[in-house]
């Protein structure tokens, strides 16, 4: 699939801000409700700098796997709070040119909105790829929620700076929540209902979940 280049990738503080600020004005918050493939993605580093980048793209109706691809490089960047995407960013990038095909939604281990400029990792694939994309958090990283009710499908939102930005959602019964938020052309509703909707079975949806064994073992 082709991923847009519309930027370099910054080598200070200053330039990546400066990136997540203009690229922020693409952001959609509509878009579809229904998808075919959805392609879970996620990394994970092996010490302080080696990283494996794993995509891996499921049948959103029976969550077979249609496709997968890993990737293995080194943090383009430093560890930087609310820059942390763009450690990542050039492996992601590159696992997603590799694939065959081209997924209806980007369902990302990270953030969207929920995010202190708005644009988190989930926000930044969504606009270089045009697909629709969200976040799922395992952790809060900004804003403040309620405990959601105990109950599977119950959420509550998380707020920041007076204005809803994602939600702490439950999915499964008596277990910690995930936080979702929206990434690019997507509603917070239909956030909401594809993550549970790929979390039959454990606490992350199932592409999540996929490409997080990928990222560690390869296989």
């Amino acid at each position: 699939m082709r991923v847009k280049q519309l930027h370099s990738w910054p080598g200070s503080v200053a330039e990546a801000e400066a990136i997540q600020e203009r690229l922020r004005l693409h952001v959609e918050l509509t878009g579809p409700d229904v998808f075919t493939t959805v392609a879970g993605l996620d990394v994970h580093y092996h010490g302080d700098d080696a990283l494996s980048a794993a995509v891996v793209v499921l049948d959103a109706g029976t969550l077979d796997v249609v496709e997968r691809v890993v990737v293995h490089g080194r943090a383009a960047f430093p560890y930087v709070p609310g820059l942390f995407a763009f450690r990542e960013l050039p492996a992601l990038v590159e696992a997603l040119e590799r694939l065959t095909v081209t997924p209806d939604l980007l369902v990302c281990d990270g953030y969207g909105l929920a995010h202190p400029r708005g644009f988190g990792l989930a926000c930044h694939l969504g606009v270089l790829t045009g697909l629709p994309s969200l976040g799922v958090g395992k952790t809060p990283f900004v804003g403040t929620h309620d405990a959601p009710a105990p109950a599977r499908g119950s959420w509550s939102p998380i707020v920041l700076d007076g204005t809803p930005v994602g939600r702490a959602l439950r999915t499964r019964a008596g277990t910690k929540p995930v936080y979702v938020s929206q990434g690019h052309r997507i509603t917070l509703d239909t956030v909401t209902e594809q993550v549970l909707r790929l979390s039959p079975r454990f606490r992350l949806p199932e592409p999540v979940r996929q490409a997080d064994h990928l990222a560690r073992h390869g296989t």
